[in-house]
């Protein structure tokens, strides 16, 4: 009995881990500049003061060099970071706390709307 290897399988997996890939280093950048602005802002004076700092030195080109350092660094962190949570085999649909990449609805959640303490009772009496 031959048991034949389907390509199909590999470039379906393949095309997961680029897509838990894609989406980790979305989530990560995301809270690195939402959560994390305050490590955002210490990052942005110390790359002013590098830069200030260089500026005698190379007048033309001391911004560019500070800035594109800084954000190639950042970048390279994220990517890393989204790297290894994809090589480990964690996929962010499965963290409990990402709840809104999942497209289905929480079906115990029921929306509570300003108005209901006074139209509740209503909709009960109704029904």
């Amino acid at each position: 009995m031959t048991v034949s290897v389907s390509r199909d399988g590999y470039w379906t997996a393949a095309l997961a881990a680029i897509k838990s890939f894609l989406i980790w280093l979305f989530i990560l950048e995301v809270c690195l500049l939402v959560i994390g602005f305050p490590l955002v802002v210490l990052i942005v004076a110390g790359a002013a003061t590098v830069a200030i700092a260089l500026h005698p030195l190379m007048p033309a080109s001391a911004l560019l060099i500070v800035a594109s350092t800084t954000i190639g660094l950042n970048f390279i962190a994220i990517a890393t970071a989204s790297l290894v949570l994809t090589a480990r085999g964690i996929h962010p649909h499965t963290i409990s706390w990402l709840n809104w990449l999942k497209s289905e609805a929480d079906p115990l959640t029921l929306p509570v709307y300003a108005a209901c303490p006074l139209t509740c009772g209503l909709q009960r009496d109704i029904l």
